[in-house]
């Protein structure tokens, strides 16, 4: 074959050149919560990296962190370790790492709209201490439509490259709106009442795995790790789409933003008193965000200043939305003061003692 015929092979089918990944954080990149090499014992519902959370309902426990080890062209991968064994998953439990899919950004797909749906294709890399068949699935908002297809992982501790092509739906309700219009996931571990026999098609229920899925969470210590994570118009897959840090961080802080701090008196906020407890801060964000972002304090240690005075401090912060939010622009109220004087400017400064910020939620 010739190069022009190979590279000709691997071009997209449709579409542009960029902008083709419909995976946000597709290199794992990105972790504003968590930061580098960061090791969090994993709940319920909990991101690892922007974007990808686990979800375990189950009695497993895991943890899981963002590390350097990743197959040739990336730098970051997402790791899960069994930390706490659940060998008998029961009929409703699961494990899975997912990434929800905001409708407007997979609109185009037109699923839903019979002959018009279009064919996707997922790719990325795999590695686990486990050998054995695991399952990628994609289901829509109301979860009454789903496909399930199997990979397998052929060699232990071994960074492998899977490639499978999602069929169109032509039926369903798929959301094209700032809803979730897809779920995309990969199983760990499937209770029978989300198994099926049925794959590489398109089902009227909620599945997630075959029965033969591997239960990653059965031995103590088992580890997954994903990367290169491509989720493309076409029924081939193209090389990794990379992109500067700056793009994929911009198209992260849409869901998740945390305010950041480089060092005391840097990156801090501007607000008025209103009494001696509260200031209210008006903060525009740096992205538009899907929606009204819910507010919460990294660490309620808190620290604020004047030119008067320098150092109000407080262990017990609180912070709350105005009703004056929306999704381009927050104002919001910093408790748990003592001492602040009204109407005067304030700095939120965190320090080494004092490092809270103000996170911002509107993940689907």
């Amino acid at each position: 074959m010739s190069n022009a015929r190979k590279l000709a092979a691997n071009l997209p089918t449709e579409g542009s050149l960029s902008g083709r990944n419909m995976l946000i954080n597709g290199a794992h990149q990105v972790s504003q919560r968590h930061g580098t090499g960061s090791v969090t014992v994993a709940p319920s519902d909990h991101y690892v990296v922007d974007r990808f959370k686990i979800q375990d309902y189950s009695d497993a426990t895991f943890s899981s962190q963002q590390v350097g080890d990743a197959p040739t062209g990336f730098m970051h991968s997402s790791k899960l370790t069994v930390t706490g064994t659940d060998t008998s998953l029961g009929t409703t439990q699961y494990q899975r790492f997912i990434q929800p899919i905001e409708g407007s950004n997979v609109s185009h797909l037109k699923w839903g709209y019979g002959a018009q749906a279009k064919t996707v294709t997922l790719s990325f890399h795999v590695k686990s201490s486990l050998t054995g068949t695991f399952y990628v699935f994609a289901f829509n908002g109301a979860a009454n439509r789903s496909f399930v297809s199997a990979y397998t992982i052929d060699t232990a501790n071994t960074w492998e490259k899977k490639t499978i092509t999602i069929t169109g739906d032509q039926s369903g309700a798929w959301l094209s709106n700032t809803g979730a219009g897809m779920y995309l996931g990969w199983s760990l571990g499937t209770g029978t009442n989300f198994q099926t026999s049925t794959l590489d098609a398109w089902q009227g229920a909620f599945e997630m795995a075959g029965s033969n899925q591997v239960n990653l969470a059965g031995t103590n210590g088992a580890t997954w790790q994903i990367t290169g994570c491509q989720l493309e118009v076409g029924s081939q897959s193209t090389p990794f789409e990379h992109e500067p840090v700056g793009v994929t961080l911009s198209k992260c802080q849409r869901y998740f933003y945390k305010e950041a701090t480089v060092s005391t008196d840097t990156g801090g906020k501007l607000g008025v008193a209103s009494g001696s407890s509260t200031i209210v801060i008006d903060h525009s964000l740096p992205v538009q965000m899907r929606a009204k972002p819910s507010v919460s304090l990294t660490t309620q240690n808190l620290r604020c200043g004047d030119t008067v005075a320098q150092g109000f401090t407080t262990t017990s912060g609180t912070v709350s939305l105005n009703t004056y939010s929306g999704s381009a622009s927050v104002t919001y109220i910093l408790g748990g003061f003592s001492g602040l004087t009204s109407y005067r400017i304030y700095l939120h400064e965190p320090d080494g003692a004092s490092t809270g910020t103000v996170q911002f939620d509107a993940e689907l």
